[in-house]
């Protein structure tokens, strides 16, 4: 564990030295666009981010660990004039080991998908978004997903300024079918950000994913703090993030300490 979270640190660190260089190969009005663009989950911009979390420590004896690939399409329609809707889906890919104790799997999870509606124009100076969420009882093990239907609403505000970027995302599912014998789900998530984007197209964010379960009465809080950096790969701009997490507070048995996400996002601009 402890390699798997240095190398994460010398990867941000990597990405924060390389960035004058590769800032140099897009344009600047576009790289600074594409920049802020990324820092708003609702922009007008179609991308596919591959997102890789790992964390370990579950468990009673701190064995357990869980992989979990996000595939997480962004993909935005206009609605006349006024309004865009942006679709926002995530496809896990799951693999854990001794979860339970001596049990490994790997599989499909659960699928989220929210619908955003949101004005083409700020309000106020503020981006605003609303529109309902859907959980999908995808997951290929009964392990790996809880096995309910689950809706609910979804919001976002956030606010840009210069190099700044600071808003709050959140959403609550409830379970209104599935299978009978799986526990019911209520559950509210809140994810509170900001970002800085330098000069030279370089992106430090810190936001937490906080959850918290009705049913069970307990937080998940990470607090993740990551860096990202707008390169090319021929004509495609793609950006790299990298960055490191700690599990302010977590369920009985579950993740404790430090873990680490990576990713790459690929974006198609207009």
């Amino acid at each position: 564990m402890r390699n798997l979270v240095w190398r994460a640190v010398f990867l941000v660190m990597a990405i924060a030295i390389a960035s004058p260089a590769i800032a140099q190969e897009t344009g600047a009005d576009a790289a600074a666009d594409l920049a802020k663009k990324l820092s708003n989950p609702v922009a007008s911009l179609i991308s596919v981010p591959l997102q890789y979390n790992y964390d370990a420590n579950y468990g009673q004896n701190d064995k357990g660990s869980r992989s979990v690939l996000n595939i997480q399409p962004v993909w935005p329609f206009s609605l006349g004039e006024n309004w865009n809707l942006i679709t926002r889906t995530i496809v896990p890919i799951v693999s854990q080991s001794d979860l339970p104790p001596g049990t490994d799997k790997s599989g499909l999870g659960d699928i989220l998908q929210s619908f955003f509606f949101s004005p083409k124009k700020p309000v106020g100076g503020w981006i605003l978004a609303a529109g309902p969420v859907v959980l999908y009882p995808t997951a290929s093990d009964d392990v790996l997903g809880g096995g309910k239907w689950c809706a609910g609403p979804t919001v976002l505000a956030l606010k840009q300024g210069g190099p700044w970027t600071f808003g709050l995302l959140a959403n609550h599912v409830a379970s209104f079918a599935g299978d009978d014998v799986r526990a019911d789900i209520s559950a509210t998530f809140v994810q509170p950000f900001v970002s800085y984007v330098t000069k030279k197209k370089t992106t430090f964010g810190l936001n937490t994913e906080s959850t918290y379960d009705w049913k069970g009465e307990q937080w998940s809080v990470p607090v993740n703090l990551t860096v990202a950096q707008l390169v090319k790969a021929g004509k495609m701009p793609l950006s790299l993030m990298a960055g490191v997490r700690y599990w302010a507070d977590s369920p009985e048995n579950g993740p404790e300490g430090l873990g680490f996400r990576a990713a790459v996002t690929f974006l198609f601009p207009k």
